[in-house]
C-alpha cells in the first residue's frame, strides 16, 4: 500500500476532529488550522474573531504549559542511579561521583536545548494542542518540525500506541530534484495526485510504520519511494512525537481545551459582535434640516468649523439612537463569559516578572495540575519521555555526552510534574533535614553524625554545579590537615622555647645556689 492510499484511508477517521479543530481555531487563532490544506506562498484571507479572549487564553495557557514542561532555568529531568541494578562493589563514594557526572550531563542537554529553537517549536505545538488537541513533532538533526492536524494522519492499536503515521506536504519540484536526482516525474497521460497542481509543485508523503520494535519511514512522490529518504530509529528513540491534549478512550486523536469551552466562546463571539455593531450604530449622529427651511443640507455639510452660514438654528436637529441602556444586559453577560473563560484558560493570576524563579515554576505546575487534572501525565508519556530519550540518544552518538552505562544502572526521570522531586526540591529537602537535626539534637550533632563531604557533594549535584577544582578532595583535605598540624606543632614549639629557657635558667640558678650552700657548709669548722 502506497503512502497516498494510507493517507486517504486514515483521513476519514480524522475528518470529525479536523472540523472541530477548525471551529476552535476560528474563535481563537484562525491561522493555526487553515481551511486550505495546500501550500500557498501568499497570505490567505482568514476570519477575524469579534473577541480576543479566546486568543489571549490560548497564548496564556500555552505559555504556562511551556514554563511547566521546559523550565528555562532548571532541568526538567534528572539521571538517577538504579539501586537494584547497581553492583555491590560500587561504594557510596562512587555513587556520589556518578551523581555529579549526571548533573554535568543534565547541564549539557539543557544548554543544547537553550541553544536550539526547540522551545519555539514546542510553544507553537502547545498552542495547537490547546486549540486542536493534536500536534505532530519531528525531531530531525537540524531541529524540530511541527505538523498541524491538517498535515498528518495517525493510526493506533487497541492500547492507544502509535503504529502508523503519514504526513502530507507540498514542495517545489526544483527542490525535490536537487536532493533526489533519481526522481522521475510521471508521464502526462499517467493519472497522478499532482495533475491538478501547479507545474512547479508536487505533494510529498512521509510514511512512518512500526516494524519489529523499530521505526521505519520513507518519503514518496507520485507513488515513487525516494531512495535517500529511507530511515530508521530504535523503539525508545523515536523522532516522531504524536501529541494529544486530552485522551478519550477508543479515539485515535485527542481533543483540545477550546473544544471543552466552545459553547462559552460561541456565545461570547455572538454577543461581542452584537455589542460592537450596536455600539457603532448607537454612536452614529445624523443632522436633519427642516424641509421648509432656507438652510440647504449641502451648505450645512460643507461648512467648516467656525463657518458662518444663513439659517435658523430651530430648523436643524440631531438624531441619536439613545439605546445605550439596552446594552447593559449584554455587557453583563459578556463580563460573565469573559470571567469564566479567563478561569478556564488560566488568564488570571499572571505575575509580571523579569526573571522566572523556581518557586514560580512550582506554583505554575500546581495551578496547571489543579485546573487540568492529569494533563501532565499524558504530556509526560507522549512528549517529555520520548523527547528526552531522543535527545540523550543523539547526544551520545555525536559525542556531546559520554555513553551511559547499560544494564539499567542509569534511570532518566522526568521532574516536570507537581508530584516529582526535582533537584531544587532535593536541595530544599536536604536543608530541611539538616535544620531538623540541628533543632532537635543540637548543632554539634551535625558534625558528629553527618558526613559533611557527602552533604557538600549532594548540594552541588542538586544545584547543578560543577565541583571540579571547586570542592577539595579527601587527599587534599588530609594533606592540608597534616600541614596544619605540623604548623601548629612548630608554633607550639616556638612558644615553648622561652618558657623552656626560663625553666633551664631557674634550674641552673637553683643548682648554683645548692652548690654554693654545699661549699659554705664544707668550709665551716665543726663545733
Amino acid at each position: 500500500m502506497t503512502a497516498k492510499s494510507s493517507y486517504d484511508r486514515l483521513s476519514s477517521d480524522r475528518s470529525q476532529f479536523l472540523n472541530s479543530a477548525r471551529q476552535a481555531a476560528d474563535l481563537t487563532l484562525p491561522y493555526l488550522i487553515r481551511e486550505d490544506e495546500h501550500f500557498t506562498k501568499g497570505a490567505l484571507k482568514l476570519p477575524t474573531p469579534w473577541q480576543s479572549t479566546g486568543a489571549k487564553g490560548v497564548v496564556t495557557l500555552a505559555s504556562k504549559l511551556m514554563l511547566a514542561l521546559l523550565p528555562p532555568q532548571t532541568s526538567f529531568f534528572k539521571l538517577q542511579v538504579n539501586d537494584i541494578n547497581l553492583p555491590e562493589e560500587l561504594g557510596p563514594e562512587i555513587r556520589s561521583e556518578m551523581d555529579l557526572s549526571f548533573a554535568k550531563i543534565e547541564r549539557t542537554i539543557m544548554e543544547s536545548i537553550a541553544a536550539s529553537t526547540d522551545r519555539v517549536v514546542v510553544h507553537q505545538a502547545l498552542k495547537h494542542l490547546v486549540v486542536a488537541g493534536n500536534a505532530l513533532i519531528f525531531m530531525s538533526k537540524e531541529g524540530l518540525k511541527l505538523y498541524p492536524l491538517n498535515r498528518y494522519v495517525v493510526d493506533r492499536d487497541g492500547n492507544g500506541n502509535v503504529i502508523e503515521i503519514v504526513t502530507k506536504e507540498t514542495i517545489s519540484k526544483k527542490l525535490l530534484k536537487k536532493f533526489n536526482p533519481d526522481y522521475k516525474p510521471p508521464q502526462p497521460n499517467t493519472p497522478s495526485d499532482n495533475t491538478t497542481r501547479h507545474d512547479d509543485e508536487c505533494d510529498i508523503y512521509t510514511h512512518v510504520i512500526l516494524d519489529n520494535n523499530r521505526w521505519l519511514w520513507h518519503q514518496e512522490v507520485d507513488d515513487q519511494i525516494l531512495p535517500k529518504s529511507v530511515s530508521k530509529a530504535p523503539l525508545d528513540a523515536n523522532p516522531w512525537l504524536v501529541l494529544r491534549f486530552n485522551h478519550v478512550d477508543g479515539e485515535v486523536y485527542g481533543r483540545g481545551r477550546v473544544e471543552e469551552f466552545i459553547g462559552d466562546l460561541k456565545s461570547l463571539e455572538a454577543l461581542s459582535q452584537a455589542l460592537v455593531e450596536g455600539s457603532a450604530a448607537a454612536a452614529k449622529i445624523i443632522f436633519t434640516v427642516n424641509p421648509s427651511s432656507t438652510t440647504k443640507p449641502s451648505t450645512l455639510a460643507n461648512a467648516g468649523n467656525g463657518a458662518i452660514i444663513q439659517g435658523r438654528p430651530d430648523d436643524i436637529g440631531v438624531v441619536q439612537v439613545g439605546k445605550t441602556a439596552d446594552f447593559q444586559t449584554a455587557y453583563q453577560m459578556v463580563g460573565t463569559l469573559s470571567q469564566r473563560l479567563s478561569e478556564a484558560f488560566l488568564i488570571l493570576n499572571v505575575r509580571q516578572s523579569e526573571r522566572t524563579t523556581a518557586e514560580e515554576v512550582r506554583m505554575t505546575q500546581m495551578e496547571l495540575e489543579q485546573q487540568l487534572g492529569g494533563l501532565f501525565s499524558l504530556l509526560t508519556v507522549e512528549f517529555l519521555v520520548p523527547y528526552l530519550n531522543r535527545k540523550l540518544n543523539v547526544a551520545q552518538k555525536t559525542g556531546e555526552i559520554p555513553r551511559l552505562p547499560k544494564g539499567g544502572i542509569v534511570k532518566p526521570t522526568i521532574v516536570a510534574g507537581i508530584n516529582a522531586l526535582g533537584r531544587g526540591q532535593d536541595r530544599e529537602s536536604l536543608g530541611q533535614f539538616l535544620q531538623v537535626i540541628a533543632q532537635t539534637i543540637g548543632p554539634e550533632a551535625i558534625g558528629q553524625f553527618i558526613n559533611t563531604d557527602e552533604v557538600i557533594k549532594r548540594l552541588a549535584a542538586a544545584s547543578g554545579i560543577d565541583v571540579l577544582n571547586l570542592v577539595k578532595s579527601m587527599e587534599e583535605q588530609q594533606s592540608e590537615q597534616q600541614q596544619a598540624m605540623a604548623q601548629q606543632q612548630a608554633m607550639m614549639a616556638q612558644q615553648q622555647q622561652p618558657q623552656l629557657a626560663a625553666v633551664d635558667q631557674k634550674r641552673e640558678q637553683a643548682e648554683m645556689q645548692a652548690m654554693q650552700q654545699q661549699q659554705e657548709a664544707q668550709q665551716q669548722p665543726p663545733q
